[in-house]
């Protein structure tokens, strides 16, 4: 348990006053309390529960808003009115220590807890896109090794912040974190985030690779973009002889890929061309001991106009399924906004009674919260719970 305590920002001015900041100054001590409870909700989110705030201010205290007449402040010294005060608490979460196959989101979303540098928006959008990640890896030591990965997320939003967030979205930042992260080949390595970088235009793209496929593929959607970006990115800084022979296939072998699919398929878009070329062709050569370029070659040649076609649609069917998934995701948060102005409506009836309606206040003169006898109208019984998310 987590208490922050604190006094009515009138309380004690001659000593205190110069430590106080304008903004907490212009503040009522109903926004100081949002504010101690913000404390809790941007450290670590979900990784508190039972977030409330309580006014235990003690009888006399000059309520928040009451206006005071001229002689009712001429005949009363400072001395005679007891300071509001005020308290903010929450309970630790436990962070889970093993995953629970049956809920590997909510494994990993107690690990977003303490991530720096990633908000909550983002924590959100790249939970479940990672959860969907560890569920698609075929070995447990594939899905060890992804856990493993989880402290590379920060690097990866570092440079992320950078991104034009209109042409390049959350969504999508979440997607190729998500992606990243998701390969149990990335260790987000310097050389991995130097050439994640480069893929987004971030640095100077190097000549022998990213500059090529960067003009090869330009015709490509941002967000196809991004996916073949993800799984280019973790396959360099192995320092496997045959890893960069692989990419060095790769980078060679675009050009002649793309011109085949244009012979067999003539009436294709560009930007589907470039597609289905560049997938294929790093579906089958990126990964070493998979295919050569020759072996790929052979296999590219030996396809028909009707099979690159259905390729091309069972491709365009994820990204279909994909935008269901968002649909539902963005319902969900506008049902949750809905809920979070609901409960600042109730919170803010709870205020009103909670202070005509206690049972402790603080007493000044003892340092102390003491019990007092209740009023008849009712009684201040669980404190107001302050509508962050729990």
């Amino acid at each position: 348990m987590m208490i922050v305590p604190f006094l009515a920002k009138d309380a004690y001015v001659d000593k205190f006053d110069e430590a106080f900041t304008k903004q907490w100054r212009d503040m009522t001590d109903d926004q100081h309390m949002w504010v101690a409870g913000s404390f809790f909700q941007f450290s670590a989110g979900e990784g508190w529960e039972g977030l409330k705030g309580f006014d235990i201010s003690p009888e006399g205290a000059k309520k928040i808003g009451e206006e005071e007449g001229v002689l009712a402040k001429l005949q009363q010294k400072d001395d005679d009115v007891p300071p509001g005060a005020y308290v903010v608490q929450a309970r630790k979460n436990f962070e889970a220590e093993e995953v629970d196959e049956s809920d590997v989101e909510g494994y990993i979303k107690s690990k977003m807890w303490m991530l720096p540098t990633l908000e909550d928006r983002d924590k959100k959008l790249v939970v479940p896109r990672l959860a969907r990640a560890y569920d698609l890896l075929e070995t447990q030591e594939e899905k060890d090794r992804m856990l493993g990965h989880f402290d590379s997320l920060p690097k990866i939003y570092t440079s992320l912040i950078k991104m034009d967030q209109f042409a390049f979205t959350f969504s999508m930042q979440a997607q190729l974190a998500a992606d990243l992260v998701g390969d149990p080949d990335f260790t987000g390595s310097d050389i991995q985030i130097n050439n994640m970088k480069m893929g987004l235009g971030l640095r100077k793209p190097s000549a022998d690779f990213w500059a090529p496929v960067g003009k090869l593929t330009a015709a490509m959607k941002p967000e196809e973009k991004v996916n073949l970006l993800a799984f280019i990115v973790p396959r360099f800084g192995s320092d496997d002889p045959a890893q960069q022979e692989a990419l060095s296939a790769f980078i060679s072998g675009i050009e002649p890929t793309f011109e085949v699919i244009r012979s067999k398929c003539p009436n294709m878009k560009e930007s589907d061309v470039q597609l289905v070329g560049s997938e294929l062709l790093a579906s089958e050569v990126l990964i070493p001991g998979r295919s050569s370029r020759e072996e790929f070659a052979v296999w590219l040649g030996a396809l028909t106009d009707v099979d690159l076609e259905f390729i091309l649609a069972k491709r365009n069917s994820f990204k279909a399924d994909a935008t269901k998934e968002l649909e539902a995701f963005q319902k969900e948060r506008s049902d949750e906004e809905q809920e979070i102005a609901d409960r600042r409506t109730k919170i803010q009836e709870q205020v009103a009674s909670a202070r005509e309606n206690r049972t402790t206040i603080f007493n000044p003169r003892t340092g102390k919260i003491e019990q007092v006898e209740p009023p008849k109208k009712g009684i201040l019984g669980t404190g107001i719970e302050l509508p962050f998310g729990n």
